[in-house]
């Protein structure tokens, strides 16, 4: 980050810390899956392919971040167990969570085709996220039964749901019908009226799916006689079992016990304080205007990978600007968006009521669908480059108290776009010159602006001034409003305000003329 006067921002940052000895989890579900799996015309009650899908991007999350030692998932959810020593992203919460919500969200767009090859993936899907926190291994215990009991009772209801459904009745006849039935009622309604034995059913659908990291046998290359070199590698196993917090399950496998602990005893009746704790939310301050700043993670890597062109590239620029977009379209809680490179700010208006305000689920919400519609529109940018990894974003939300603060933090981000994009411009031109990238680095070890400046001009013949604005100055995305006649019932005709599509801009937002001349952005909330 760039020093200027508008530093003192980062002070209403707050820490999140997951502090040790306690275990993370992160659970993500899907947002509003019910729409899409009608969209998609998912199979009631359960659609094998979708979970198969689900369990595939779950296996991918395990393999992408070694930390993650154990996942449990059924329907649209699952959670993921990290490894009681991980200090993965210093263990702050919401970057952690927001990171896992938007790599799971990356795989599922990139591998729909490959479990639904013959559908079209119609609108981006997100996921929410929340981090919990188990002080004790009885504590993961007693989350993993409750998750699976949540998973028992769900389907249960939804098999018996779904039934009846396909049997001719409504569905408000179908919610009385199931109106506070015990478990062996719906049992029973499903074998005299359908002759379903539960217990019969797939273990997919009823016990849902585990997955863990076991130690397998793999060659690894062959010797000058051709016999194959075997070595012991970690991989990804799936496994369905009728009681995950069981002690037997658990301590059969040495893995978990290693990297988690022992389960000493079944666990008997789930605590409701315990399920309580697994529920709290962290809620951000009301009548606070709330900033979601998301980062491409790796990005460095992923530019190099993905060949983008130095010192920028304008399509990766406005790949970015139509997630951006897209988002604005999606919340229309957000008021305003200032993007740069492989970052976006979120502003959020200051009255919003936004998932209650609930800072995971705004966070991963913003950052997954961000990531999702990356994914699906990067062929509309690159449609002779294929994109060879999915790509990741973490989160983080800070409450800016005061309009004048908020409109700091703003400049302290453009204020940092100038100063990295103009240094970036002489590094890359030094490079592309014939430098190494150590003598570029120290060619320009302690120079000023002025001097950046000059060096442009006199080595390479470029007008700082007079590159594209959207490498300047970043990228602001807003509603913009327009004045439209109306007609009175007296002849005359007044101005109205309309709604008008979602704009990007490339404006000086330091200046206070960007907001005196937009003055709807600010004032809606």
């Amino acid at each position: 980050m760039a020093n200027s006067k508008y530093e003192y921002v980062k002070s209403f940052e707050v820490e999140d810390e997951v502090m040790f000895p306690n275990l993370i989890i992160i659970r993500i579900h899907g947002r509003d899956f019910s729409r899409f799996s009608q969209v998609h015309k998912f199979e009631k009650p359960n659609d094998e392919t979708a979970l198969n899908l689900m369990n595939s991007c779950a296996s991918a999350v395990l393999e992408e971040y070694p930390d993650i030692v154990f996942a449990y998932g059924y329907s649209d959810e699952y959670s993921f167990v990290f490894k009681k020593t991980s200090r993965f992203y210093q263990r702050r919460a919401s970057k952690v969570l927001s990171l896992v919500a938007s790599f799971f969200a990356a795989v599922y767009v990139t591998k729909w085709k490959e479990f639904f090859p013959h559908r079209k993936l119609e609108y981006a899907p997100s996921f929410a996220s929340k981090a919990v926190s188990c002080a004790s291994v009885e504590v993961l215990q007693a989350y993993l039964a409750w998750r699976q009991h949540d998973c028992h009772i769900s389907n249960q209801y939804d098999t018996c749901f779904w039934m009846l459904v396909k049997s001719g009745k409504t569905l408000s006849e179908t919610q009385e019908i199931l109106k506070d039935t015990q478990k062996q009622q719906r049992n029973e309604l499903l074998f005299q009226q359908f002759g379903i034995n539960y217990k019969m059913l797939p273990v997919l659908f009823r016990q849902g799916s585990c997955l863990f990291k076991t130690k397998v046998e793999e060659t690894v290359k062959h010797d000058e006689n051709g016999n194959p070199v075997k070595r012991l590698r970690r991989r990804e196993t799936l496994v369905h079992s009728e009681n995950i917090a069981g002690r037997s399950f658990w301590n059969e496998h040495s893995s978990l016990h290693k990297d988690l602990g022992h389960f000493a005893k079944d666990i008997g009746k789930i605590e409701p304080d315990y399920v309580k704790s697994f529920q709290f939310e962290s809620r951000l301050l009301p009548l606070t205007w709330v900033v979601v700043r998301i980062d491409g993670c790796h990005f460095h890597r992923f530019s190099e990978v993905h060949e983008f062109e130095k010192p920028n590239d304008e399509q990766a620029l406005k790949l970015m600007n139509s997630c951006a977009v897209a988002v604005l379209e999606e919340f229309q809680d957000i008021a305003f968006a200032y993007g740069v490179s492989d970052e976006y700010s979120f502003v959020l208006k200051n009255k919003s009521e936004l998932y209650k305000r609930q800072s995971s689920k705004i966070i991963s919400a913003i950052v997954s669908f961000f990531t999702s519609t990356y994914v699906m529109r990067w062929g509309d940018f690159f449609p002779h480059k294929n994109l060879k990894y999915p790509p990741s974003f973490d989160g983080r939300a800070v409450c800016y108290p005061t309009s004048d603060i908020l409109l700091d933090y703003l400049a302290w981000r453009q204020v940092d776009c100038h100063i990295n994009n103009q240094y970036n411009t002489c590094f890359w031109m030094l490079v592309k010159s014939g430098k190494s990238k150590t003598q570029a680095q120290d060619y320009l070890k302690g120079t000023q602006t002025r001097e950046k400046n000059e060096l442009l001009i006199q080595q390479f013949g470029i007008e700082y001034n007079s590159l594209p604005v959207i490498f300047r100055l970043g990228s602001s995305v807003f509603r913009l409003k327009t004045q439209e006649g109306v007609a009175e019932e007296n002849g005359e005709v007044s101005g109205k305000q309309v709604e008008a599509e979602v704009v990007v801009d490339y404006s000086n937002i330091i200046d206070q003329c960007f907001w005196q001349q937009h003055p709807h952005i600010l004032s809606c909330s």
